[in-house]
């Protein structure tokens, strides 16, 4: 089942891309060249995802997508378009990986004897201290 929902497809071919005038790096070529890329992709209609991987997604990145469903990414480091793009097309395929992978429980665990031990007998030391720095009564 795991395995299943890391196996992530290629799913270049339900990218979305816009392209906008960015901030940053640029000078006077800023004003000119749409070298902000924002990725979209519609997780709800992607027919590369599986229904399990969907819900994960939408679950998981719920912060990430917009009310219509759709899931944004933005990159304006660069001058470049292309560079932007894949950027954005790496930033994606982290964030999906990271969403996808299952999380993994942590097992309880109980404090060794000598832990605590250690920690009772700190307890004890500082509660001499603090007991001595009260005023004596003659």
């Amino acid at each position: 089942m795991t395995d299943f929902i890391l196996n992530i497809p290629d799913l270049l071919s339900e990218f979305q891309f816009l392209t906008s005038r960015s901030s940053g790096p640029g000078g006077q070529n800023v004003n000119k060249v749409n070298s902000k890329v924002e990725l979209r992709f519609d997780i709800q209609n992607s027919s590369l995802l599986s229904q399990e991987q969907k819900e994960i997604l939408l679950a998981k990145l719920s912060t990430k997508i917009s009310s219509e469903g759709i899931l944004s990414i933005v990159s304006q480091r660069d001058r470049s378009q292309l560079t932007n793009k894949e950027d954005a097309i790496s930033k994606f395929y982290v964030l999906i990986s990271k969403a996808l992978k299952p999380v993994k429980h942590r097992k309880s665990t109980r404090p060794t004897k000598g832990s605590v031990e250690k920690r009772l007998t700190g307890k004890r030391i500082k509660a001499e201290i603090k007991q001595n720095r009260s005023k004596i009564d003659d």
